[in-house]
């Protein structure tokens, strides 16, 4: 921004702001400086800060980050060394905990707060190519339909999964094929044992587009065999605009039948805090023939609110449900995410 924020003191009980030019050395005192540099009026410049409801409890929450943080992490480190007998734990440990309240408000029905919560303990180092993961959901055991539209779904319209665990040994085909096998059960009683295999690839087409293919197939013993495609193709638009295509087939053993899923997304970094995210998509089926079951369209507002652990979401959607003769169904999801992690990928 070409400026430095520094502060000085005119006396001992009396701070005051300053703005330092690094190119010219200038030093500007909070008068001197234009009306729209600041977010509050002149005569609030020396007002003492006011305890309020609010204000204690964004403090609250601001320490729970910092120290869950170092809980979270150092747990899946202890797992981590724990497991494989050695001293130090990888610095790619990705265990996290993702807490999140969402409110969605359709035609005729009034705002619902539902909580959120996710968690990973990922353990790289038990051996070199095997891992530990505790996942607190599956991706098998969620429709396609819905693993589509994730984000504009609150917690009680999705499906209830229960935590799996698994051992992920990865290895590769070739020089670009990776290729994951993963046994475990899902954490309940009486356990249910799954494997799952995955290879993906990623290829450069051109200097513009880009391809990633997919294949999973994976077995449980209570729901039996599935298998699913996946093919993505993106470019980057110009303007700071991504865009991807995903086309995704999955065959539902249970249902004897083929769900497929056809997606346009386009993204934008708007600035360092805010992105933008429009989608639409066609959601099918081959049962009893192939044919239309959802049109969808919505919109991911997503705002940093705070460091890199506190995200807001607005997203208005639209959706055309076979079931209901394709008329229109509208909402609004409003969420907030706080990420308790030392090291995430935040997806």
């Amino acid at each position: 921004m070409g400026c430095l924020l520094a502060t000085a003191k005119v006396s001992a009980a009396e701070p005051v702001f300053v703005v330092q030019d690094p190119a010219v050395g200038d030093v500007l005192s909070p008068a001197s400086l234009p009306p729209d540099f600041f977010d509050f009026s002149p005569d609030e410049y020396w007002l003492e800060p006011r305890d309020s409801y609010w204000m204690n409890f964004s403090n609250w929450v601001l320490r729970q980050e910092r120290t869950q943080s170092e809980r979270i992490q150092a747990l899946g480190e202890w797992a981590d060394r724990t497991f494989s007998g050695e001293d130090a734990g990888l610095p790619n440990n990705q265990s996290y905990l993702r807490l999140g309240f969402a409110t969605e408000s359709e035609y005729g029905d009034p705002a619902q707060f539902e909580p959120e919560a996710r968690f990973r303990l990922d353990v790289p180092t038990v051996e070199e190519k095997l891992r530990l993961v505790i996942e607190s959901e599956s991706d098998e055991l969620i429709p396609l339909s819905e693993r589509r539209r994730d984000r504009a779904l609150t917690e009680d319209e999705r499906s209830e999964t229960e935590a799996t665990g698994a051992l992920r040994y990865l290895s590769e085909v070739g020089d670009a094929i990776n290729l994951s096998n993963d046994v475990g059960v899902r954490l309940r009683f009486p356990t249910d044992a799954f494997w799952r295999a995955t290879a993906d690839k990623r290829w450069q087409l051109d200097e513009d587009w880009s391809l990633k293919a997919q294949q999973r197939l994976y077995y449980f013993h209570q729901d039996g065999w599935g298998a699913r495609s996946s093919v993505a193709v993106g470019r980057d638009l110009g303007n700071g605009w991504d865009f991807l295509s995903a086309s995704e087939l999955e065959w539902v053993h249970d249902d004897r039948m083929f769900d497929v899923a056809q997606t346009f997304n386009f993204y934008k970094r708007l600035n360092n805090r805010s992105t933008l995210n429009p989608r639409f998509g066609i959601l099918g089926e081959s049962q009893p023939t192939w044919r239309q079951t959802s049109l969808f369209a919505d919109l991911t507002y997503r705002y940093r609110l705070h460091s890199d652990w506190l995200f807001g979401e607005i997203i208005p959607a639209l959706e055309f449900p076979r079931d209901e003769s394709f008329k229109d169904r509208a909402s609004l999801i409003l969420r907030i995410e706080l990420f308790f992690s030392g090291q995430i990928d935040r997806r």
